[in-house]
């Protein structure tokens, strides 16, 4: 019965355990939520200067948005990241192990690109939460 199958399946080419991604996520019919790319900022509005903190912050941001749809982090299936440099892709992975569950991460991109003035990164998502 289809209420008995996973609500969602994480899978990747050659049945490989890649690191920090997973090639495929398949979901069962459930509410999609869209996350519009969140920056850095704290809450008070104001952006700091260092990679660490706007990556904490934007993915705070991000658990603020899943809850207000009746999410959570476990809920993303897909991921993007648009970060200015990317010399910092082993910060971004010690703080994102702190939210995503890295068992069976979300399938995910990771793209240089000119941001906003001051902002280092980044991040938008889509999460299904099933119903």
């Amino acid at each position: 019965a289809l209420s008995q199958q996973p609500a969602k399946k994480f899978l990747n080419l050659e049945g490989s355990k890649r690191p920090g991604y997973t090639h495929v996520v398949t979901s069962r019919p459930g509410r999609m939520i869209f996350i519009s790319g969140q920056g850095g900022s704290a809450r008070d509005g104001k952006m700091p200067s260092d990679f660490s903190s706007q990556t904490k912050n934007t993915f705070e941001n991000i658990g603020r948005c899943l809850a207000l749809a009746g999410a959570k982090f476990g809920d993303i299936v897909k991921i993007n990241y648009f970060v200015t440099d990317l010399s910092n892709p082993t910060e971004l992975r010690r703080i994102r192990a702190q939210y995503l569950n890295m068992d069976a991460p979300p399938a995910s991109t990771l793209v240089q690109a000119g941001l906003g003035t001051g902002m280092l990164l980044e991040v938008e998502a889509v999460a299904i939460v099933p119903e």
